[in-house]
C-alpha cells in the first residue's frame, strides 16, 4: 500500500436493455483516521434497485452496525449496474493532504466504473478535480441519496476489513477495535510503541511528544 492507483473492483453488472442516464453515487471513508488509507466507493444503481435497497435499510454507513453493513454488501453488489473501490495511500495523504487524497480516492473509484456514469453525485461540498464527468455535490448525501449511501457502506466495509488484516501485521495498537481512528488507547499506543509506516505522519495524533 505504498502507491496510488490500486483498486478493488466490485464487478460491473449490466442489466438488460439500455440505460440512457447512469448516475453514480460517490463517498469516502477514513478521512479522520490516524492509520491506513482513505477509501472511496462509487455505485451506479438502477431506479428499481434504489427503491429495493431503501427497503432493505441502506443508509449512511455510520448509522448501521458493522453486522448490518456486512449483510448489505451482497444486495448492493447484486443490484448495482456497476460498483468500484479506489483508495489513496498513507504516503499520498502525507504528500498532498487528506482532503486532496480523499478526492483522489473518489476519482479513482469513479474511473473504475464500467459502464462509465453520465453524472456523479458526490457526498459533501467538494467537487472531484479533473473528473471529466458532470458532477453534483450533495451535502449529507449519504443520508438522502441511496447510491451515495450504498457507496459509503461498500467503502466502510472494505476499509474495515483491510484494517483488521493490518492489525495482525501491526499488533499492539488495537486497530481491529478502533479501525485506525484516534481513540485514547490508539493515541497512547502510538506514544508507547511509536508510529508505524501506515500511520499518517502529517497528522498531529501520529507525532511523538516528549515529556519535559
Amino acid at each position: 500500500m505504498t502507491g496510488g492507483g490500486q483498486f478493488t473492483d466490485c464487478g460491473p453488472r449490466t442489466p438488460p436493455g439500455s440505460v440512457p442516464i447512469l448516475i453514480a453515487g460517490v463517498d469516502e471513508v477514513g478521512r479522520g483516521a490516524l492509520f491506513g488509507p482513505v477509501v472511496a466507493a462509487a455505485v451506479i444503481l438502477p431506479e428499481s434497485a434504489a427503491m429495493e435497497l431503501q427497503t432493505l435499510g441502506v443508509t449512511d454507513s455510520k448509522r448501521l452496525s458493522p453486522q448490518r453493513r456486512g449483510q448489505l454488501i451482497e444486495p448492493i453488489k447484486a443490484l448495482s449496474i456497476a460498483c468500484a473501490i479506489g483508495y489513496a495511500s498513507v504516503q499520498e495523504i502525507d504528500q498532498i493532504n487528506i482532503l486532496q487524497a480523499s478526492l483522489l480516492a473518489m476519482r479513482r473509484a469513479v474511473s473504475r466504473l464500467s459502464p462509465a456514469p453520465t453524472l456523479c453525485r458526490v457526498d459533501g461540498n467538494q467537487a472531484i478535480p479533473q473528473l471529466g464527468i458532470p458532477q453534483q455535490t450533495v451535502i449529507k448525501g449519504d443520508q438522502t441519496d441511496t447510491a451515495i449511501a450504498a457507496a459509503s457502506i461498500l467503502a466502510k466495509v472494505w476499509r474495515d476489513q483491510l484494517i483488521i488484516r493490518l492489525d495482525r501485521r501491526y499488533p499492539g495498537y488495537g486497530l481491529a477495535k478502533h479501525k485506525g481512528y484516534g481513540s485514547a488507547a490508539h493515541r497512547q499506543a502510538i506514544q508507547t510503541l511509536g508510529p508505524t509506516r501506515q500511520h499518517r505522519q502529517s497528522f498531529r495524533g501520529c507525532q511523538l511528544f516528549l515529556e519535559l
